[in-house]
């Protein structure tokens, strides 16, 4: 059996917080295939942002070499000491996930593994942290997000739910839908359907790049004003500095319709558009 969350909660007389989105897991069997799917061995460290009152935290101590449990509400630290006093490879962290160097953890092996149920109104922050900061470091990352946001990580071109976050996750990472958890599985229940979804670091980007940011700042111009068109869209963003005459030159060479809006590019027609008007402004 794994930890009885309604119990401690009890126990500890907490207070759920609804600031920092806590919705706890009690169901053992989802709790279970959430570790299964982050292929969760004894050679990994295990960094686990927001363990609550360690519900997930037992199950990846049973089979991890090392966790690392970050949770930024400190009411919480008692309860989870309590819970994982028989563990003597896991480290609790009482920070907010934002302010820790997730580069100061290395597994002996190499392995580093991300595992969350995240707060869903600061779900994009976390994994664009993760991503842009640490991935060289980090193999594989599971998170349980709300059901949108799983949709728009693994977004293809010309979908409604694409958009710059589609674009940033698939750079940097191979994102795959596990499977969808019902609200019944967590105390206090959400308003909303979650769904686990397993994000396999990339090696290697998907696409070269003249200048990372300068793509990202492309990509985001892109996304900015979603029902103007790509010309528009990317001359109304002044940081670009570009004529609606350069832009559409651009497009005319890469053969992409002037009249094209953001979200019906690739990943690699924003490669090859940033490269370009990467190089045109560095002419200039």
């Amino acid at each position: 059996m794994g930890v009885n969350t309604k119990k401690l909660i009890q126990k500890y007389n907490l207070k759920l917080t609804k600031s920092l989105g806590q919705n706890f897991l009690i169901d053992d069997n989802i709790v279970k295939r959430i570790v299964d799917v982050a292929e969760i061995t004894e050679k990994d460290l295990v960094i686990e942002i927001g363990p609550g009152v360690g519900s997930m935290t037992v199950e990846l101590a049973k089979r991890a070499g090392k966790v690392v449990a970050v949770e930024i509400d400190k009411r919480l630290i008692p309860a989870l000491e309590d819970n994982l006093g028989e563990f003597s490879n896991v480290d609790i962290i009482n920070k907010d996930i934002m302010d820790v160097n997730i580069n100061e953890f290395r597994g002996e092996s190499g392995n580093v593994k991300v595992v969350a149920n995240l707060p869903y109104y600061i779900t994009t922050p976390i994994i664009m942290k993760l991503l842009e900061e640490n991935n060289d470091n980090i193999d594989i990352m599971v998170f349980m997000v709300q059901k949108e946001v799983a949709q728009r990580m693994v977004a293809s071109p010309g979908k409604k739910d694409y958009g710059a976050l589609s674009v940033a996750v698939q750079y940097y990472t191979k994102p795959e839908k596990a499977f969808d958890v019902p609200p019944h599985c967590f105390v206090p229940q959400p308003e909303v359907d979650s769904t686990v979804i397993k994000l396999k670091v990339n090696e290697t980007p998907p696409v070269k790049l003249m200048d990372k940011d300068y793509f990202f700042t492309v990509v985001k111009a892109a996304f900015g004003q979603r029902r103007k068109t790509l010309v528009n869209a990317l001359h109304n963003f002044k940081a670009l500095g570009k004529s609606k005459e350069e832009i559409k030159e651009i497009l005319k060479k890469l053969g992409i319709d002037e009249n094209a809006r953001g979200e019906t590019l690739s990943i690699t027609q924003f490669a090859e558009l940033s490269n370009l008007l990467f190089r045109s402004s560095q002419i200039m």
